[in-house]
């Protein structure tokens, strides 16, 4: 009776080990599907790789000036009789601007043209006693010195008299004035800016490296903040024939036409200088590049293959998409686009956001605008 309860007790205890391997085989079964089981495709942004032409630059920044400006100043002294311009008004060349008073002038040189017209009718009576030799040589020589003397004195008053009047020296806009009737001027006293908008030039700084690119009349495109997004064009006027000891740059000098008076001496400008020829390149989004250390990479996508080198299908039927890491040599940034000069083809699939989710070999899948937008631009592709 005692040995058939043992046989019972350990048959039940049997049981219970066997049901509790038969839970944990179970358990680690699920387990081992559910890490085994299809991961699934993680969702990204993606763009082609395209061929375009691509004309190389140089980039720089410069300062734009007026193609002629000046600060008018009073070159002698006086008190300002007229002011004969308005603040903001385009003047012509020679046209009157200010007028100091004259008077005093004025007398001076009515007393010299007295005195010269005297010293002219005196050298022609002299000149005709000469003829008949009543009079010396001496005498007359002095009728003559007397005469150049008095004409002298009178170009001196009116040279004088010129200026207290202030002419444009050139056709251009002038500023605000700094003036008004009344004023007492002293010679250097600035009266207004002249600035000539018709052109204007932008000088800026190269490398000495660059010297071999530039050439006179190569084209210039160049953009302010005052009008974002508008390019303005010009050409290379002047290359300075020595390098800038200190920083090792060669200054350049670009000009440009400005017919609506848009741009102003002193705007800070981005600018960048074409060079000749353009070659096909490959491009893609900045925002594909992966910038690390070790070097710069591309995430390219493309469909996911069995052993056997047979496309691996969803339950949809469509190919499965995977991505390949890989690494690439880039060129030129501009335009948020990137010139990639090696290890990427024309027409191939790059990850432009979501790079961060993403391992060499990972299941992915296309935005649904994304894959829209790249089969509309898949046959334009083609055709470069």
């Amino acid at each position: 009776m005692l040995l058939r309860r043992m046989f019972v007790m350990l048959g039940a205890v049997i049981l219970v080990v066997l049901a509790l391997a038969a839970y944990k085989g179970y358990s680690i079964y699920q387990q081992v599907q559910m890490f085994s089981a299809p991961q699934p495709a993680i969702s990204v942004s993606a763009a082609l790789a395209k061929e375009q032409p691509w004309q190389s630059r140089l980039p720089a920044i410069g300062t734009l000036k007026a193609f002629q400006g000046v600060d008018l100043t009073a070159e002698v002294q006086g008190t300002v009789q007229q002011v004969l311009f308005q603040s903001g008004e385009k003047v012509s060349l020679g046209q009157p601007l200010l007028q100091l008073d004259s008077q005093v002038e004025q007398a001076i040189l009515a007393t010299a043209l007295a005195v010269r017209n005297l010293a002219q009718v005196e050298f022609q009576r002299g000149k005709n006693l000469a003829v008949k030799q009543a009079i010396s040589k001496s005498e007359f020589d002095r009728l003559n010195a007397e005469l150049l003397k008095a004409e002298a004195s009178v170009a001196q008053l009116q040279a004088s008299l010129d200026k207290k009047r202030i002419l444009a020296p050139f056709a251009g806009t002038i500023g605000i004035r700094q003036v008004d009737t009344g004023d007492y001027l002293s010679p250097g006293n600035t009266v207004a800016t002249l600035q000539d908008l018709s052109k204007l030039y932008v000088d800026f700084f190269l490398p000495e490296q660059t010297v071999p690119l530039l050439a006179i009349g190569q084209r210039v495109r160049l953009n302010v903040a005052a009008y974002p997004g508008e390019v303005f064009e010009g050409e290379i006027a002047a290359i300075n024939p020595k390098v800038e000891e200190t920083t090792r740059n060669l200054q350049v000098r670009a000009m440009l036409p400005n017919p609506d008076s848009k741009l102003l001496p002193g705007m800070f400008a981005n600018l960048d200088v074409l060079l000749p020829g353009e070659k096909p390149v490959i491009v893609v989004p900045e925002t594909a590049i992966t910038y690390t250390l070790y070097g710069n990479s591309v995430y390219v996508i493309g469909e996911k293959k069995d052993e056997k080198g047979a496309v691996v299908k969803d339950d949809k039927g469509q190919a499965q998409l995977q991505v390949e890491r890989r690494f690439v040599e880039t060129g030129e940034r501009r335009d948020a686009q990137v010139v990639v000069l090696k290890g990427l083809k024309a027409g191939e699939q790059v990850v432009t956001a979501g790079q961060l989710k993403l391992d060499n070999g990972a299941h992915v899948s296309i935005a649904d605008d994304q894959a829209q937008a790249v089969e509309a631009a898949t046959p334009a592709s083609a055709a470069q």
